[in-house]
């Protein structure tokens, strides 16, 4: 049969995410959720919404989650721009700023949707390569920024966790286009933002920050996110957007949320606590462990058995994420390497204990294996 579609989407591969069993028993630590439950605000909001005017369409500017979230952010409410999750907002920016033909730029490896993105929208994609510091060369940046019209840098990085300064994140801000700072995973940071780069003056106004509610507050079911951007911005890419992006139940979640930060920062502590326990331990146990600013670790092993470790983890219920990405020039062998959520304490350990057993597994397969040849 001939196809239909548009030639970019018959090329592009498309994104795969990660695995969602459906059945009880696993201990999942591949998808970067939040291992505790959200807000007790969050849940009576909800149920609050839901036998509310179900009927009617719910509030397509979301004002009551953007008071919150203009407080919450030292701003105004139209530097906001809520959406179906924080993806919609990177295909809202995407289909504001890039035009087919044109290019986006990120590092890489780095969160591989940017580039599902700019296929669909017909864009180009260069990719900002990361040395084994998962840095940059300022030189390499400094071309590539002549060159692109949106640089996404989702910081802290996924999927090894680092952050980047503010110093840094200025070396991409395109020559004529926008910078857009992705922070799923900011409130995990040290030291997380609270608007200060989107009033610096250095960033020309051409800033965009996102943020989701799907890591920090709990609440990846409900799919809601947002932007913060100057107005001028903001009021362009409201013309993009479907018409009511986001649903009465997700914005009186997300809301309550926002109201509630003592719950999500106790979490937050909490799971910081478990990274810097995880961060030890996997290296006690031969690992390389990248330092992580975010809601989970990005680990190597010498024995360069990723795949191998992470299949033997699943046969025991445990899921972490096995990702591979192309080496850093053309002719470098691809880097690979496993990316740990953090959970509960309990999970962890679990984690923990089976680790030594995969790896004493895989190391009599291999000494039979050798021994076989």
């Amino acid at each position: 049969m001939t196809s239909v579609f548009r030639p970019a989407v018959d090329l592009m591969a498309g994104y795969t995410p990660g695995e969602q069993p459906q059945e009880t028993g696993w201990v999942k630590l591949n998808t970067n959720e939040n291992p505790y439950p959200p807000s007790p605000e969050v849940v009576k909001a909800i149920q609050h919404a839901a036998i509310g005017r179900l009927n009617v369409y719910p509030d397509p500017h979301a004002i009551t989650f953007k008071r919150e979230a203009a407080a919450l952010f030292g701003l105004s409410t139209d530097w906001i721009l809520p959406a179906n999750g924080s993806d919609e907002n990177l295909t809202i920016i995407t289909r504001s700023f890039c035009d087919s033909g044109q290019l986006i730029g990120y590092p890489y490896p780095s969160y591989v949707l940017y580039e599902s993105l700019a296929q669909i929208q017909g864009c180009g994609v260069r990719r900002l390569r990361l040395n084994a510091d998962w840095q940059w060369d300022p030189a390499e940046a400094a071309e590539l920024r002549k060159l692109v019209r949106v640089f996404y840098v989702p910081n802290p990085n996924s999927p090894t966790g680092n952050l980047w300064s503010r110093d840094q994140l200025l070396q991409l801000l395109p020559d004529q286009g926008v910078l857009i700072l992705d922070e799923a995973y900011g409130d995990f940071s040290d030291q997380p933002h609270r608007g200060e780069l989107l009033r610096d003056p250095a960033f020309d106004g051409r800033l965009i920050v996102t943020r989701t509610f799907s890591k920090s507050y709990s609440l990846a079911g409900i799919r809601f996110g947002f932007a913060m951007a100057h107005p001028k911005l903001i009021e362009g890419m409201q013309k993009v957007k479907d018409s009511y992006n986001c649903d009465a139940v997700s914005i009186a979640a997300a809301t309550a949320a926002l109201k509630d930060q003592n719950w999500m920062l106790t979490n937050r502590n909490q799971i910081m606590k478990t990274r810097s326990h995880l961060s030890h331990a996997l290296s006690n146990l031969g690992f390389n462990v990248a330092p992580s600013q975010a809601n989970f670790v990005w680990v190597t092993h010498p024995s360069a058995q990723h795949r191998q470790l992470y299949e033997q983890l699943k046969s025991r219920k445990i899921l972490v994420r096995y990702m591979k990405f192309d080496g850093r020039t053309s002719d470098a062998p691809p880097i690979d390497g496993l990316r740990i959520t953090i959970g509960t304490d309990t999970e962890i350990q679990t984690l923990l204990d089976a680790i030594p057993l995969c790896l004493q597994e895989l190391k009599g397969l291999q000494e039979l294996k050798g021994a076989s040849v």
